[in-house]
């Protein structure tokens, strides 16, 4: 429930329950989005699969830039709401959107000059370059379609509506499925245009979202004002500093994984094979963590804004305790569907077999993973990004790897996989003190409330 200024009321269970329902029905939108991208682009042949492939690190760093202006849009403007000051959160919301499209033009711009050098120095062939400029160049142009709903979603969930985000990212996922096959493979006046054909159907997709990404938040929340150029430079300022080491964090995710790759690289093709499948499955069997993180950032910086933290912690606290649980749930149902999920991913017994192991050793450790991810969460909402950043970059590098080596150096894929499993355990503790810690001391000092 809302009071009339957008402020989160009731019961704090019930106000994640509501919000997180629906954020876990379109994470489940973006995941099929990508996936029907890849079924259809696989229909045209290895190379043009292959090319799609190469771009996948360069499209997700640039959307890296959204993901975190979208975070420090989020946490700004719930703070607001929580002082309710609506036209504040209003001036932030439209601020927040320029600042995203321009950096993300300035990115298409350096982006479109240097594919060539780029993906080649990734490892491209020069057959796969006619590919990747089909489909680049038309995403580098169209981007700023994306950016825009992107990070209108962000401020609309900083209202607490969880799920008018989920109904447009369901919605560009169906215009993208439904137009995919027409762009791709042509049909009747329509001409084939293979590669290309997949970033132009992704381009439309984003311009629905972004008409009703644009709708709500001028039509129905009033949270889209004019430009203050007084305020500009010192929202921007705001933004930025949560927004910044958010995105940085997010990078770190995809580089700590390919540092993995090339340890399970040396340990052969049925272990990275296993451990591409496993990643896949991990997606869904965290969807409901992920959700959960979305959710929990703007509840708790409306309570800090309306300078109630102990609110904010109890949402903190109920967040890691149903991680626990939940995850401990998904882990039991694992046991005994390991190997039948397995042998669906490949026929291979050396892949099915280290497949098999993954699934019933690293979702043992998935409870105390959420638990850090609330964390970051929490960072985010107190505006202490560089702190959450912190922490990620040592769950991951003083952790994560090192752990994972030292057990690929006692028990080859299998020790890799456990060390994996040892370092979400220790993260998860170590992040649950601190978050003991951080309610101690916010609770027993007075909280500032902008």
């Amino acid at each position: 429930m809302k009071d009339k200024h957008g402020l989160l009321t009731g019961p704090i269970d019930q106000v994640l329950k509501n919000m997180t329902i629906p954020m876990v029905f379109g994470l489940v939108a973006i995941l099929a989005f990508s996936l029907v991208d890849t079924f259809f682009i696989s229909l045209l042949g290895t190379d043009a699969l292959a090319a799609v492939s190469f771009t996948f690190p360069i499209t997700f760093a640039v959307n890296c830039i959204t993901m975190g202006i979208g975070v420090g849009l989020s946490t700004c403007i719930a703070r607001s709401l929580g002082k309710r000051d609506i036209g504040d959160a209003a001036r932030v919301s439209g601020h927040g959107l320029i600042l995203a499209v321009l950096l993300v033009i300035v990115a298409s711009i350096i982006g479109l000059s240097t594919i060539d050098p780029l993906f080649r120095l990734l490892g491209a062939q020069d057959r796969l370059l006619p590919l990747i400029h089909d489909y680049m160049n038309v995403w580098y142009l169209s981007i700023p379609l994306l950016v825009i709903p992107m990070a209108g979603n962000s401020a609309i969930r900083a209202t607490g509506d969880t799920k008018t985000p989920a109904k447009i990212m369901i919605v560009a996922g169906v215009i993208n499925g439904l137009l995919d096959p027409l762009l791709i493979f042509g049909l009747g006046p329509v001409p084939e245009l293979g590669v290309q054909g997949a970033a132009i159907a992704s381009a439309i997709s984003w311009a629905g979202a972004l008409v009703c990404s644009l709708y709500v938040l001028i039509k129905r929340e009033k949270l889209l004002a004019r430009p203050s150029p007084s305020k500009l430079i010192q929202d921007w300022k705001d933004i930025l500093a949560i927004g910044t080491p958010a995105a940085l964090s997010n990078a770190l995710n995809p580089i700590s994984g390919a540092i993995l790759m090339m340890l399970l690289a040396a340990q052969g093709t049925a272990a990275v094979a296993a451990y591409g499948a496993a990643q896949r499955i991990e997606s869904l069997l965290l969807i409901v963590m992920m959700a959960l993180t979305s959710t929990l950032t703007p509840l708790m910086a409306q309570n800090f804004g309306a300078s109630n933290p102990s609110r904010a912690f109890d949402a903190l606290f109920r967040a890691m305790r149903f991680s626990i649980l939940f995850q401990l749930l998904i882990f039991i149902a694992m046991v005994p569907l390991s190997a039948p999920i397995a042998s669906m991913f490949s026929q291979e017994p050396a892949v099915q077999n280290k497949l098999w192991h993954y699934l019933i050793v690293v979702p043992a450790s998935y409870g105390m993973q959420g638990v850090m991810m609330m964390l970051v969460s929490a960072l985010n909402a107190m505006k202490k990004p560089v702190l959450a950043f912190a922490i990620n970059l040592m769950r991951l590098f003083v952790l994560l790897l090192p752990m994972a080596w030292i057990g690929s150096l006692l028990d080859n894929t299998e020790g890799m996989f456990i060390g994996i499993a040892a370092a979400n355990g220790i993260a998860g503790m170590i992040a649950y003190g601190i978050a003991l810690l951080l309610r101690r001391r916010t609770l027993a000092t007075p909280v500032p409330t902008s």
